[in-house]
């Protein structure tokens, strides 16, 4: 019983990440929410999190909450953000000065699904991977895309003309299959200790977040993750080790 919570949670992730795919179809209304669908992958990133913190708490490490836990995030972070990714392409369709049809081209958001599938995949069988990242992690890669249109929607309007123009979706979802499988050693937030000479990067990512976020709200989210990618260059040797 208690080797399955843990599990229990991870499912916790998949339900959230079902939910945001079912808010991003059109209802009988012909009505679609994109924004409570980002709302269900942030929420199944929260799980994603605590799920791990339980089984470090409970000591209950297995191999089958590891495949658990890779298989609901290739949905909730691999899935999901390319059905949102779809719906913004159809959203710049409408809104596109310039001759543009999502029709076919919006399936080009699945090559974030496939990028986020086989990231997971190496992670599973990768042992490099122990304390620290090669290639942006799956959850980081979705809190991306899911922070453009809770931007759209909270913003003041300034950005989303270039935030739902195909010239900025496309080479973004190019750009994010990418770092999902580049040869970027990155930051994982594992700590052996809490000292600050040992965990300087960490620690400046932590207070860049906050700090992101209390400035900037969901424009926070696309500003840590770049300062996520520059501090893991800056400290490539510390990471690395």
């Amino acid at each position: 019983m208690r080797q399955n919570i843990p599990n229990a949670v991870t499912a916790l992730n998949l339900v959230c990440g079902c939910i945001a795919i079912n808010f991003l179809f059109p209802d009988t209304m012909g009505y679609d929410n994109w924004v409570f669908a980002s709302y269900f992958i942030l929420a199944a990133a929260g799980f994603d999190f605590i799920d791990g913190f339980v089984a470090r708490a409970l000591k209950v490490h297995s191999e089958m909450g590891k495949q658990l836990d890779s298989l609901c995030d290739v949905v909730s972070f691999g899935v999901a953000p390319s059905f949102l990714l779809m719906k913004m392409i159809e959203k710049a369709d409408q809104w596109s000065l310039m001759p543009f049809s999502s029709s076919i081209t919006k399936y080009l958001a699945l090559l974030v699904a496939i990028f986020s599938a086989v990231r997971l995949a190496r992670f599973n069988i990768d042992t490099r991977q122990k304390n620290h990242f090669i290639g942006l992690p799956v959850p980081a890669n979705a809190m991306l895309i899911v922070s453009l249109p809770l931007i759209i929607e909270f913003g003041d309007g300034r950005y989303d003309f270039i935030m739902l123009s195909p010239w900025f979706l496309f080479p973004l979802i190019f750009l994010s299959s990418y770092l999902l499988v580049a040869p970027l050693p990155l930051i994982a937030l594992k700590f052996k200790d809490y000292s600050l000479q040992n965990n300087k990067p960490r620690y400046l990512l932590i207070a860049s977040g906050v700090v992101f976020t209390l400035l900037f709200g969901f424009f926070a989210i696309p500003l840590t993750i770049g300062t996520y990618i520059v501090l893991s260059i800056v400290f490539r040797k510390e990471i690395v080790g």
